[in-house]
């Protein structure tokens, strides 16, 4: 049947997927993710959306899969809008799992222009009004990004598996109240201050980089030399000291 719009029939839209990417059987002998790939395009293809879905998605997950832990990103006294949405959008694409102010600008409580992947709308967004109204996870630690004389250097940082990062105002530095709640103070190898949103980026990458599982660096320059091996899950371990099922190992 044509739809009343005059959009195309069903058998026209199911065309649209090569023979190769169609879901016929779940047993038709292919693997998981291109029966996920079938599944993606094939509603894209109804919806008339674009075909890329899927590759988004996979990437999506992967970055999930390869990091440890999670973590959070805000920032103290935030009154500029474009920064807030830039440093938004940054924690979104590394992978936070949510993302707080505290004492911000009334103005910037909401998603800005800036934030072109509407973050809001795939993590969770905590506004608080001051430090005390602050509740982050239980064994969440929470790390300033500050340049002080006593600061952690980010290079030689160990990230915690979990974490809430905060950086301070444009024009400022995090209050010395927020410094006293952090349990770790870390600061960029830079000779002055820079762009909030700029330095957030930076750390989140760093963190990504220390605890996610990528390829070895080589030694001189270009690509690795050997690709990251698969990840081997290995034998559940019980009470007792036993090692998947047996007490021998």
């Amino acid at each position: 049947m044509v739809k009343e719009d005059g959009g195309p029939k069903a058998s026209q839209t199911t065309a649209l997927i090569p023979p190769t990417q169609r879901l016929e059987s779940p047993h038709a002998g292919i693997t998981r993710d291109e029966r996920w790939k079938g599944f993606i395009n094939h509603a894209a293809a109804l919806s008339g959306g674009p075909r890329w879905g899927y590759d988004r998605t996979l990437r999506d997950v992967k970055n999930e899969n390869t990091m440890r832990g999670y973590f959070a990103v805000g920032a103290e006294g935030l009154s500029k809008v474009m920064n807030f949405g830039n440093l938004m959008r940054s924690a979104h694409g590394f992978g936070a799992s949510f993302f707080f102010t505290v004492d911000a600008a009334q103005k910037i409580r909401r998603a800005p222009a800036s934030d072109t992947s509407n973050s809001p709308d795939h993590m969770p967004y905590y506004a608080w009004g001051s430090i005390a109204e602050m509740a982050l996870p239980k064994g969440c630690q929470l790390v300033g990004i500050e340049l002080t004389d006593d600061a952690i250097e980010l290079p030689s940082f160990g990230h915690p598996l979990k974490a809430a990062y905060i950086l301070g105002p444009e024009r400022g530095s995090l209050s010395p109240e927020m410094q006293e709640r952090c349990d770790h103070i870390i600061k960029i190898p830079t000779g002055f201050c820079i762009n909030v949103a700029t330095a957030g980026a930076i750390v989140m990458y760093d963190r990504v980089r220390t605890l996610g599982r990528f390829a070895e660096r080589p030694i001189g320059s270009g690509a690795p030399r050997a690709e990251l091996s698969e990840h081997i899950h290995g034998k559940p371990t019980f009470r007792g000291g036993k090692i998947g099922g047996r007490d021998d190992i």
